[in-house]
């Protein structure tokens, strides 16, 4: 398995148009992407702007796939313009074997 995090800064103007377009990204992702366990968006409690998006794929063709799907390419460039900041993309592996979220094992 292979993951990333992902750092965002946001316009504060614009705070409800990315959460919505994160939201819907989310979704799809959960909805049509079963090699994605995980897709989640963070805020921190200390700074409203700040973001962090958490994914976890079950390969690099997940990953791969993820970022070719149509749903993707409509969105992205929507969450892009509501940064303040370049995102920063950080790529991580797991070490020992993955564990399926509680209650699906």
């Amino acid at each position: 398995m292979t993951a990333f995090i992902a750092k965002l800064v946001v316009k504060p103007e614009m705070r409800e148009q990315f959460e919505k377009a994160q939201n819907e990204l989310r979704e799809l992702t959960y909805l049509k992407e079963p090699e994605t366990p995980v897709y989640e968006l963070l805020k921190s409690r200390d700074n409203p702007e700040v973001y962090f998006c958490v994914a976890t794929f079950n390969d690099e063709a997940a990953f791969n796939y993820h970022m070719s799907t149509d749903f993707h390419d409509r969105l992205v460039p929507e969450i892009v313009e509501c940064l303040a900041d370049e995102m920063t993309l950080d790529f991580f592996d797991y070490i020992g074997p993955a564990k399926m979220p509680r209650g699906e094992d």
